[in-house]
């Protein structure tokens, strides 16, 4: 049986592989998938290209998160080069099974921000996935600082989080947050300040806000895929 439309491959970026149904979704009021929110890191990262920033793709996330043999980890994530980083952000997802692709049904974003000594959970709906975040963080902090190293950095759950308006849109939020969150570590290295982002995230993500991306990253794919037809 031949593959269906959706399934048809449209776009390669980086690591990346959209398909069509990727377009369908971000036309419409959809919760965002792996793969958009994997795109969108990537581009975030190409846009905000410091070697102190890693953004996380959400398989690795979700995989650092739930392997059930947390000793063997140290293999997985030493290419990722946590020591050397200063700013990590992960998206999370409350899948509980490992089987499951693309499983779950809620997205928020945790990020490691090294001279605070902080693990920070921005949860767009009322901390719901507060505890997968804290599942996530209690197996980073043994790898964040290198394998022979615990981290003591904080869990903090942030109370400022900007809200989503509905029930699709965690997943914009999460790009949204990630790319203030960029933004701030980009400024603040200029300017030497110290504060963290929470007040620049207040007033970037928004809900008109969060709406406008989900055009732009849709336009964003389609002149991608202009550029690599030419």
């Amino acid at each position: 049986m031949g593959r269906s439309l959706g399934d048809e491959k449209i776009l390669s970026y980086k690591d990346v592989v959209l398909r069509r149904s990727d377009l369908d979704i971000l036309s419409g009021p959809y919760f965002l998938n792996d793969r958009i929110i994997e795109f969108y890191f990537s581009y975030l990262s190409s846009c905000y290209p410091s070697p102190d920033i890693l953004l996380v793709p959400p398989s690795i996330a979700f995989w650092i998160a739930n392997c059930p043999d947390v000793e063997g980890l140290k293999d997985f994530v030493e290419p990722l080069d946590f020591p050397g980083k200063k700013l990590v952000i992960f998206p999370v997802n409350d899948n509980e099974n490992v089987g499951l692709a693309e499983g779950g049904s809620h997205w928020s974003l945790l990020v490691f921000e090294r001279d605070a000594g902080v693990f920070v959970h921005h949860d767009s709906w009322g901390g719901i996935n507060g505890r997968y975040a804290r599942q996530l963080y209690e197996v980073l902090v043994r790898f964040i600082n290198g394998s022979n190293s615990a981290s003591n950095a904080k869990f903090i759950q942030c109370s400022s989080s900007p809200q989503q308006l509905n029930g699709y849109d965690c997943g914009l939020y999460v790009t949204a947050t990630a790319r203030a969150i960029c933004c701030w570590y980009e400024a603040a290295n200029l300017s030497n300040e110290k504060d963290l982002w929470f007040s620049l995230v207040e007033e970037q993500v928004t809900p008109p806000a969060v709406t406008e991306l989900r055009k732009e990253i849709l336009q964003l794919i389609k002149d991608l895929m202009t550029a690599d037809a030419k």
